[in-house]
Order: structure tokens, then C-alpha cells, then sequence
């Protein structure tokens, strides 16, 4: 992990927020996602400074259609944002996870995965 997932990870994992049960490099289909809620079908993807180049872009745009697709929602975090403005980046992904629950955004999970 990148020092910023791993500053993440400190606060999402083992249940520490809000006993949210988030999982780390979670496996789906080709992919690999950084964190994943499962009830709510959310990706969290911690994106460093290769991730601004075009072709960087282009696949993460066909990655997130791809997971869309299954019902997975992706989140992209900034590396900055998760290193320098963290309790602010918790509070975007509680809302995140309180949406799509009041929403009933959820999907079910996708065979085979």
C-alpha cells in the first residue's frame, strides 16, 4: 500500500468506523480495489499522481464503467486529500455510504465474483 492507503486503511479497517466492515485489495473480476464496502456495493480507490495521465484516465474511466456495470460504485480519492485532509475524506465517504442506503442504490452482488 501507498502511504496514503495505508493512512486509509488505519481508519477503515477492523471496523473503526462506525463498525463499517471495509475490505483491502478486494478482487473483482480483472480488478483490484483498493477498499470495498460490500453492503454497499462502494469501491474507494486512492488515486496518486500517475493517475492524471491520459492514458491513465482512460482506463480508469473504462474501469469504473466496467464496475458500474456490476453495481459497484467507485469513489476516487485524491492521494492528497487522504494524506492532508483525512477527517474531511471520512466524512465524504460516510455520506457516500448514507446515500446509497437511503437511495437503495444498492445492488445485488454480481455472480462469480
Amino acid at each position: 500500500m501507498t502511504p496514503p492507503e495505508a493512512r486509509l486503511w488505519e481508519r477503515l479497517r477492523a471496523g473503526r468506523l462506525n463498525r463499517l466492515k471495509f475490505r483491502r485489495q478486494h478482487p473483482v473480476g480483472p480488478f483490484i480495489l483498493d477498499f470495498f464496502h460490500a453492503e454497499t456495493q462502494l469501491a474507494i480507490e486512492v488515486d496518486g499522481g500517475m493517475h492524471n495521465s491520459e492514458a491513465q484516465i482512460d482506463h480508469d474511466r473504462r474501469r469504473t464503467a466496467w464496475l458500474g456495470e456490476r453495481g459497484i460504485k467507485v469513489v476516487r480519492l485524491r492521494a492528497e486529500d487522504v494524506r492532508d485532509r483525512l477527517d474531511a475524506v471520512i466524512d465524504f465517504i460516510l455520506g457516500v455510504i448514507r446515500d446509497r442506503r437511503a437511495t437503495g442504490e444498492i445492488a445485488s452482488p454480481p455472480p462469480g465474483r
